[in-house]
């Protein structure tokens, strides 16, 4: 796969803990949500991001998963007035990703479900292709490094797992090449688990991030967690700091409501508990440790977001002390 045209970080001797988009913590907007009626503008997500970097840092967080629609409707077919919002933004994006830089903060991008490169509908293969394209150029125009990735799912199986992978492989084939620079795949829940990623890895070269919870409700193959961890942090470059997914599952019970009547809806074991299980991680830490592998990122993926990676730093601490030195 292509290289992209700047230095990338070297790796750290810590793990960086991150979270997706939304703040809980802090009255703070990841992007400008306004519908198209109201004019928004990739301008007015940028200066979200500001303040959000100052509250990253504030926190001493280094790690975030920006929002998906930064830019809104950069791609809407039906909607050019809103198709060169990178261009009409070039300074800002240098500036914020100045700023990233300066504060020492990690940036990755986890498009939308809708983008579906095994689909065999060519048209929405297509925008799924445009998607990519413009998500590579708009983490180029900040001028990050090869870190900033872009995390996929190989999609649906359209009844046909085999020519499902086929179709993912052929339209990652088909990107240009600052895009396929910046694709890291997830193994899912439900379709292709990990040794899929990993076949699409010897295809491409594409990245495999880990998620963790997904690899305990879909792992065919049997791999204990380290072990996939392992094979995972293997298909990374040696100058690039790998990145994974850790989630706990939810185990509470909720109401929901159906037709004016209330029911208790048990929990499904793929649904992301609102925090993390302390010990599920400090575990994973040190069975990694133990077995020499390379530090990563951990893209925390609690409903708490920002709350939950502030109390786990907290519970690592009280529950294992080793590990704060290491742990962003």
């Amino acid at each position: 796969m292509h290289s992209v045209q700047s230095t990338p970080l070297k790796p750290q001797a810590r793990y960086r803990l991150g979270f997706p988009v939304k703040v809980v913590g802090a009255l703070l907007p990841s992007h400008d949500s306004r519908r198209w009626q109201n004019q928004p503008h990739l301008s007015v997500s940028l200066a979200y991001l500001r303040d959000m970097f100052e509250y990253l840092r504030g926190h001493g967080i280094q790690f975030y998963r920006l929002a998906g629609q930064l830019a809104p409707y950069l791609t809407h077919p039906d909607l050019p007035a809103f198709h060169r919002q990178i261009e009409e933004c070039a300074d800002e994006l240098a500036a914020v990703g100045d700023m990233a830089r300066g504060y020492g903060i990690r940036l990755t991008l986890h498009p939308a479900h809708y983008v579906q490169l095994s689909s065999p509908d060519a048209q929405r293969a297509a925008r799924a292709r445009q998607e990519l394209a413009v998500s590579a150029q708009l983490l180029d125009a900040m001028g990050l490094g090869a870190e900033a990735v872009i995390v996929v799912h190989m999609g649906g199986v359209y009844g046909d797992a085999g020519a499902s992978r086929e179709r993912f492989v052929h339209n990652i084939l088909q990107l240009p090449a600052s895009a396929q620079a910046r694709l890291a795949l997830e193994n899912d829940d439900r379709h292709f688990g990990l040794q899929d990623a990993l076949w699409a890895h010897r295809q491409t070269g594409v990245r495999v991030v880990l998620d963790t919870l997904h690899h305990r409700c879909l792992n065919p193959g049997g791999h204990p967690l380290t072990n996939a961890l392992a094979l995972a942090l293997e298909t990374w470059p040696a100058h690039e700091q790998p990145k994974i997914h850790l989630s706990s599952p939810r185990t509470a019970l909720r109401y929901i409501e159906r037709n004016r009547q209330r029911y208790l809806q048990p929990p499904l074991p793929n649904q992301h508990s609102d925090f993390i299980d302390p010990f599920a991680f400090i575990d994973l830490l040190r069975n990694a440790r133990a077995m020499g592998l390379r530090p990563f990122d951990i893209m925390l993926e609690a409903k708490a977001k920002d709350v939950a990676l502030l109390r786990l730093r907290e519970q690592i601490a009280k529950y294992a002390a080793e590990l704060v030195a290491l742990v962003a």
